[in-house]
Parts: C-alpha cells; structure tokens; sequence
C-alpha cells in the first residue's frame, strides 16, 4: 500500500514538474517566435547587400566548390555612421523621446496623484476618462488633432474670436503638434503606473511624518516622491521607448524639419527599397533602446517584489 501510494505521489510528482515546465515555457516560445526570430532575420538582412531581385538584398551564405562560404557586409552600418542624416535622425528621435516623457511626468504625475487620492468611485470614474480615449482608433485621434490644429482649426478660430490673436498661429505641420500628439498619445502609459504605485504606498508612513511634525509638502518629497521611484521609471520607460521609433505621429503632425528615425526607416524600406541599410537602422534603434529597457525590466522587477526605495526605509 505505501508502495502503491509513493508510485501515485511520484507519478503526480512528475506531472507537476511537467506542467511547471510547460508554463515556463510558453512564455520562452512567445518569445522566440515574435521577437527573437524576426530580430535574427533583421540582423541577417543588415549584414546583407542591396539587389535588384526578390527580395531586394543579397544571400549571407553561399555554397560553392564543397564549402560555405559567409559574407558579412559591415558596410551598411559604416553608412549609417557616415552619413549626418542618419545621426541627427537618432539624435532627434532621442530628444524629443525624451522631452515628450519628461511632459507626460509633469502632467502624468499630478493626475496619477489626484486619482490615488480620490474616493473609490471617483477612482473608478477616473480611471475610465484615462482609458476611453484608447478605445478609439489611434489614428483618427491623431487626425483630430490635425483638425484642431490647423490654421482654421478649432484653437485658431477660438483665439481670434476672442480677439486674442489676429492672424492663425501656425501650429500644425511643425515640431509643436508633434509634441502635442506625443503627450497625447502616451500620456495614459505615464497616469496608469504611477497610479498602481502610488495605490501601494504605506498609509502608515505619511502618518509618521505627520506625527513627527512634517508638513505635506516636505512629507511628499521626503516619502511619496521616494517610494513612488519605480512608478516613475516603469511610466517613463513606457513613454519613452515607443516614442523613440514613432511613425505615425510625426508624419501626420510634423513638418519639413521634423526628423525621426521611424520616418527615415520608412523612406529606406518603401521608397529606396534598400533593406539591408534599413535593417541596420532598426538594429541601431534596438541597440539604443537596450538600457531602458533593461533599466524598466529592473524597476519593473522591484515594484513587483514591492520593495521600498534606501531612502525611505534608511
């Protein structure tokens, strides 16, 4: 009978292992199959030349005479490097990625602050205001602000009927309504995690700073600004790292001076058809996109275990 009972355990036992295995791995082949593969087929392509053929890019490996022979051409990344167009597209992306994240903070976090110190209806209400905006095509949103924009637009018309302004301000088609349709766009990726952070503080120790004389301004910037560091980064990550490859927004808001990479790696693919050299953009981008998100991952690991800033807890 024991024995039976060890074989049912140990039979158990194994199912158990194999389904934890399962699991684990589900994940893992997500990941393979929709990011590492086609990363290795950009990577592949990037090392290639362009042709006049389908597709339009040399083979990386020949066989001929009984042996294998490897062509690595590090010439479209000696390219990018060379040409200033491609430097300032990178350099361009990254300061308005930046400048865009560092709006959706000095928006994001006074909502997100508001909305944690809200009743639980008034929450919920909120929290729906932030989200339903989303339900609505990502591209008609964007054309609506063309419509509110543009010189005979909805912010021109009200400006000169207050007699504020005399002649339409030129905001659409310039850096500005890039801005604006950034900020617009990913500022519910800034609200939504602080919110969660903010919702997870210890009421406690606002309480012991009170108790110890404190007043609120230096109670939240001495224990709600601390604790809410990885809401911040996890939020600004979320921002900043889509916003660096962003297409739509600049193509449709920006103008003649707006530069992206996202615009530029379009122009390769679609218009020069030169694939090899595009591919190597976007393996440049990814390279450049490789410390935020290993710093989100970091963060985003520590809100998870819940644990509280050095400064705080010191």
């Amino acid at each position: 009978m024991n024995r039976l009972s060890l074989s049912v355990r140990h039979l158990f036992s194994h199912k158990n292992l194999a389904g934890k295995r399962l699991l684990i791995g589900i994940p893992y082949l997500w990941l393979l199959l929709f990011f590492l593969v086609p990363f290795a087929i950009v990577l592949k392509i990037s090392f290639a030349e362009m042709a006049i053929a389908i597709p339009p890019y040399t083979r990386l490996f020949e066989y001929a005479d009984e042996s294998l022979i490897v062509v690595l051409n590090i010439g479209n990344y000696l390219f990018l490097a060379d040409d200033d167009l491609y430097v300032n597209a990178y350099i361009s992306s990254v300061t308005i990625a930046f400048n865009s994240t560092l709006l959706c903070l000095l928006l994001g976090y006074p909502m997100a602050y508001a909305m944690s110190k809200a009743s639980k209806q008034m929450q919920i209400t909120l929290l729906l205001l932030i989200l339903l905006p989303s339900w609505t095509s990502f591209l008609i949103r964007i054309y609506a602000w063309m419509g509110i924009l543009k010189n005979n637009g909805l912010i021109n018309n009200f400006l000169m009927s207050m007699g504020i302004i005399d002649s339409p301000l030129i905001m659409l088609n310039t850096n500005f309504a890039v801005y604006i349709g950034i900020v617009y766009a990913y500022l519910p990726f800034m609200v939504l995690p602080l919110y969660a952070n903010l919702m997870k503080h210890d009421g406690s120790l606002l309480e012991a700073s009170a108790d110890l004389g404190a007043k609120p301004w230096k109670t939240f910037l001495t224990v709600t600004l601390p604790l809410s560091r990885n809401g911040i980064i996890a939020g600004s990550m979320l921002v900043f790292i889509p916003s660096v490859g962003e297409f739509v927004i600049p193509e449709l808001l920006g103008g003649p001076d707006t530069l992206m990479i996202g615009g530029v790696l379009w122009q390769e693919f679609f218009g020069n058809r030169d694939w090899p050299v595009a591919s190597a953009l976007a393996i440049v981008m990814l390279l450049l996109l490789i410390l935020p998100m290993a710093l989100f991952h970091h963060y985003q690991s520590q809100e998870l275990e819940g644990r509280y800033p050095e400064s705080v807890t010191s």
